[in-house]
């Protein structure tokens, strides 16, 4: 099956519904053609029978099993390769009947490509970790890759990561190039979660190509204009493009989250869902001498994509209209007590409509479809084109801890404009700051992430704001630490120095690992014994971990508060400077304070197998509040 319009012709295999062929300006295939036809351009999910755990499972290429054309004239063709399921193909196939949907328009440079998926009420129960889109490019022709404005850069050949010309490291994903074919990249650790980004700043990655005068560079863009159909909200964070050369769109993954966002569909539980159109766009500029200016257009696009969205175009019914959606704005304010008798305006913060839920369930949330949007300067915000249906109102504010939740059932309707008033947000609060390390935002950034070990460095993240995401950062804990753990002291210690981004393990000399103890020392004045004062721990990552909180006794026993084990988000070994957010709130009685210095300890105590040196936790912020209000 062919879609041409005199720009792109865009190759697919029938009934299949696989892209085995993109030509665009001379050039007869982008997509490598090294690879198998059904291994270039597709669909996949990863799935896995009801009540199992984890987030591996069945990998599984979606295979289109007939095709038809759906809509075909001057403006446009959309064409479909649908899937059905059947109880014959219990074990073999996940219980989903799939349409793959793939769109070109006129005068388009590129293709659109979107995806229904559903599960019947009376199929199965069994779970997905993953749905995405890849396309597997040219390895002869693609070798610089740009995933964000500061991120951009030639990149090795997949070769390099061979056992023959690479080391696999600690996860394997990671590979030192040893030997690689170009001598510029030796010594250099390659690892796709160092490209990673969250889904509010991944709508435009992809490759250029290299240029000569009879070849003039062009650039393939994977432009994702909505995160309405990405699970877990705005800074769930994904893969974007990696060595390959691949191109990603990731609709469903349990990266940087772990099991808890893994898709479980109960027994006797319908579910349906529209997953995209998301843009692939090919650009060249004849006249341009610098190739980024390939990356400049393709950013224009995708605000022209965006600035479009909901499309006009999809044939679907289950892809809502302009006309089919609602709005909801109002003003967030905050109120503290401690820190203004009058309400505080809620700038710069996050704001959304999600399924119905909790208090932060949307960062866990993968079966619906969610909506944000960021306050202004006056705390206003408006949320546009949300799909009809039932919702809750969600918030969280940089700067302050905890969720805003409202728990009444926010019906959207088709053209329904919701003013929703002032929105007043009371976080977490019994009295005022003791003292506090960090800045509450969901994040360990503001703590000291060290250099990393010179033999294991990737060059693009030299002098890089985000230096958390070179390799093998946590090793360097033991040894800025090597007789003791960290103790930090309010009053004289620097956060940004003093305090190490992650709490990981240390390694003993036998080779295994055991949980560390953080000390904090503070001192108090006028101890109140029958007081209650109140300790909140925020935390931006954990990982098979549990935090143990004792005060002025290493050995209490039982400690005075434990986390249980939480988490499996290992953002650790991949690089990410926060998975998901955990806020706790713990009661420190006064008799167990005493005038003068305290130290509060905090253990980590998970240490066991093969990957216990990921096992930690990544704080976002620690305070100490009085009871006095």
């Amino acid at each position: 099956v062919v879609m041409d319009n005199g720009t792109v012709q865009v190759y697919l295999s029938n009934p299949g519904g696989f892209v085995t062929r993109i030509q665009y300006n001379g050039t007869d295939n982008l997509l490598e053609v090294l690879s198998e036809s059904d291994d270039i351009g597709y669909w996949d999910v990863v799935w896995s029978e009801a009540g199992s755990t984890g987030t591996t499972g069945t990998f599984e290429k979606i295979v289109g099993t007939s095709f038809s054309v759906i809509t075909e004239n001057e403006e446009q063709v959309e064409i479909c390769f649908t899937s059905k399921w059947d109880p014959s193909l219990k074990g073999k196939r996940a219980p989903l009947n799939i349409d793959k949907r793939y769109v070109m328009l006129r005068n388009s440079s590129g293709f659109y490509s979107y995806a229904i998926f559903e599960h019947l009420q009376e199929w199965p129960a069994f779970n997905i970790p993953q749905i995405r889109i890849v396309y597997k490019l040219r390895k002869d022709k693609f070798h610089f890759m740009t995933v964000s404005d500061n991120r951009q850069r030639f990149m090795p050949l997949p070769e390099d990561r061979s056992p023959e010309r690479g080391k696999a490291l600690v996860p394997p994903e990671a590979v030192l190039l040893v030997d690689p074919v170009e001598p510029e990249f030796k010594g250099e650790v390659d690892d796709k979660y160092q490209y990673s980004n969250e889904n509010k700043d991944l709508k435009v990655h992809g490759w250029i190509s290299s240029q000569s005068e009879a070849d003039p560079a062009m650039g393939f863009w994977v432009i994702i204009p909505s995160n309405e159909f990405r699970s877990g909200g705005p800074v769930k964070q994904n893969l974007t493009s990696h060595v390959g050369p691949y191109c990603l769109a990731m609709f469903l993954s349990a990266h940087y989250a772990g099991e808890d966002i893994v898709l479980k569909l109960q027994p006797n539980e319908p579910w349906k869902k529209v997953f995209g159109p998301i843009f692939v766009y090919l650009n060249t500029l004849l006249d341009a001498d610098d190739p980024l200016e390939l990356w400049e257009d393709a950013n224009h696009q995708m605000e022209e994509e965006v600035q479009s969205w909901p499309y006009d175009f999809p044939a679907s019914e289950d892809f809502q209209k302009t006309s089919q959606r609602g709005s909801v704005c109002g003003i967030l304010l905050v109120r503290d007590r401690c820190l203004s008798d009058e309400y505080i305006i809620a700038r710069d913060a996050y704001v959304g409509v999600a399924p119905p839920g909790e208090a932060g369930s949307w960062q866990r949330e993968c079966k619906g479809y969610q909506f944000w949007s960021r306050t202004n300067e006056e705390g206003y915000f408006s949320i546009n084109n949300i799909r009809s249906g039932d919702y809750n109102l969600y918030a969280w504010v940089p700067g302050f801890i905890g969720d805003y939740w409202n728990n009444a059932v926010l019906t959207i309707t088709p053209g329904c404009e919701i003013d929703a008033g002032d929105i007043i947000y009371e976080p977490p609060r019994d009295g005022p700051t003791l003292w506090e390390i960090g800045i509450p935002d969901r994040s360990a950034n503001g703590f000291y992430v060290p250099d990393p070990n010179p033999n294991f460095i990737n060059k693009l993240f030299v002098n890089h704001p985000d230096k958390f995401r070179q390799y093998g950062l946590w090793e360097r804990y033991a040894e800025l630490y090597p007789n003791e753990d960290l103790i930090y002291t309010v009053g004289a210690s620097d956060y940004t120095k003093d305090w190490f981004f992650a709490q990981v393990t240390r390694k003993q000399e036998d080779g295994s690992y055991r949980g560390t103890t953080w000390q904090i020392k503070f001192n108090l004045d006028d101890v109140e014994a029958s007081k209650i004062y109140k300790l909140r721990l925020s935390l931006a990552s954990a990982n098979v971990s549990e935090l143990q909180v004792r005060v002025n006794d290493s050995k209490q026993d039982p400690a005075l508060f434990t986390t249980g084990v939480i988490g499996k988000d290992n953002a650790i070994a991949r690089h990410g400077i926060h998975g998901l957010y955990w806020l706790f709130s713990i009661d420190v009685p006064g008799l167990l304070l005493e005038n003068g210095v305290n130290t509060i300890f905090l253990t980590q105590t998970m240490a066991t197998g093969p990957l216990a040196l990921f096992q930690g936790i990544m704080y976002d912020y620690i305070r100490l509040e009085d009871t006095k209000l």
